[in-house]
């Protein structure tokens, strides 16, 4: 008897983890799909503030949604600006992939594998953002994100890599 005894707390032990374990799991999916839901939520309201300025921003939006690390490139790139007297940058509007975007135009936000925000812009360009998100919550309820990088595609030089290598 002592061993049925063993065996019913030893079995009672592991579905008790096991329901731990579940219970940690859906709690950690759902801090994941709120922390995806506040990435698509700041892009999509750098977009909007684009479209409400024009893209005339002083700074430019995108800056103004940049984390430090990002911020510190485009600095780079007016010093480089200031000290030469010719640009360094792109040449075109990185959140539109264009020279005269078109305010508009349809766009899809979604998350990709890689974590990163996709913009899918219906002129056919895609533009992806790598976003740093604080682990802490306002007294609202949302959470603080900031642009850490763009890129045109998935797994090409980013804008960051791009103003340090070439703004120097």
């Amino acid at each position: 008897m002592p061993t049925y005894k063993s065996l019913t707390l030893t079995l009672t032990i592991a579905l008790t983890t096991v329901g731990t374990a579940t219970a940690d799991v859906a709690t950690a999916d759902q801090k994941q799909s709120g922390m995806e839901a506040m990435k698509i939520v700041t892009i999509s309201k750098m977009y909007q503030q684009d479209i409400d300025e024009q893209g005339m921003s002083n700074p430019v939006v995108l800056q103004q949604y940049a984390n430090t690390e990002l911020q510190a490139a485009m600095a780079l790139e007016q010093a480089y600006f200031d000290k030469n007297q010719m640009s360094c940058n792109v040449d075109y509007d990185v959140l539109w992939d264009s020279q005269d975007p078109d305010y508009t135009q349809d766009k899809k936000l979604s998350m990709t594998e890689q974590d990163l925000v996709q913009v899918s812009l219906a002129q056919g360009s895609d533009i992806y953002y790598e976003l740093s998100c604080a682990d802490n919550s306002n007294s609202d309820g949302s959470t603080d994100c900031q642009v850490a990088d763009v890129s045109l595609n998935e797994h090409g030089k980013t804008l960051r890599k791009y103003l340090i290598e070439t703004c120097r």
